[in-house]
């Protein structure tokens, strides 16, 4: 299903176009994606939800080598990612946007957040931003192994691997 709303912009208020479209995911589930650009001020909004409701989940991902980069991640609203060996840790706010990426895709969000890092922060900022570029630049070669997590709360999220360990979690603990 395809569907296009006009409406508002939030930013301006010019009026733009809102797209949802549906799409099945393989072994995932239906998720509706829905985009909205708006050409006067540049506000961008996406979003992805599942069509289908699922137990709080925490799964579990190495990432050792270049193919691994091609995994394919499906992040909800309240996705939480963490990558421990980064010391990354990425909390869902309440603006927070869904998204379908690939393991490569999160790592290059991470080095677009640490670009701004290097002009506006302090020289421990930039240093610690320096350091942490060049160790994703070492994962992107397979030299450096890392840990993708997501835990989401509403079981929206999947990455898409047989190597992926999905593990029920407990939200009132924080456990599994």
């Amino acid at each position: 299903m395809r569907q296009e709303v006009r409406g508002a912009c939030p930013a301006c208020g010019e009026e733009v176009e809102y797209l949802y479209e549906t799409e099945n995911i393989p072994y995932f589930s239906e998720i509706l994606i829905i985009t909205c650009s708006c050409p006067l001020c540049g506000y961008r909004f996406s979003d992805v939800q599942s069509l289908t409701s699922r137990e709080p989940v925490r799964i579990e991902f190495p990432v050792t080598s270049e193919e691994d980069l091609m995994v394919r991640v499906v992040r909800s609203t309240q996705g939480e990612i963490q990558i421990p060996e980064l010391g990354v840790e990425i909390t869902p706010g309440p603006a927070c946007e869904g998204f379908v990426s690939n393991v490569e895709g999160i790592l290059m969000r991470i080095d677009k957040v640490l670009d701004g890092a290097i002009i506006d922060g302090d020289d421990e900022q930039r240093r610690n931003a320096m350091d942490l570029k060049e160790k994703i630049a070492q994962v992107k070669t397979g030299s450096f192994p890392i840990t993708l997590i997501i835990i989401d709360p509403m079981g929206n999220s999947v990455i898409d691997s047989d190597r992926a360990k999905k593990e029920s979690y407990d939200i009132c603990t924080d456990s599994l």
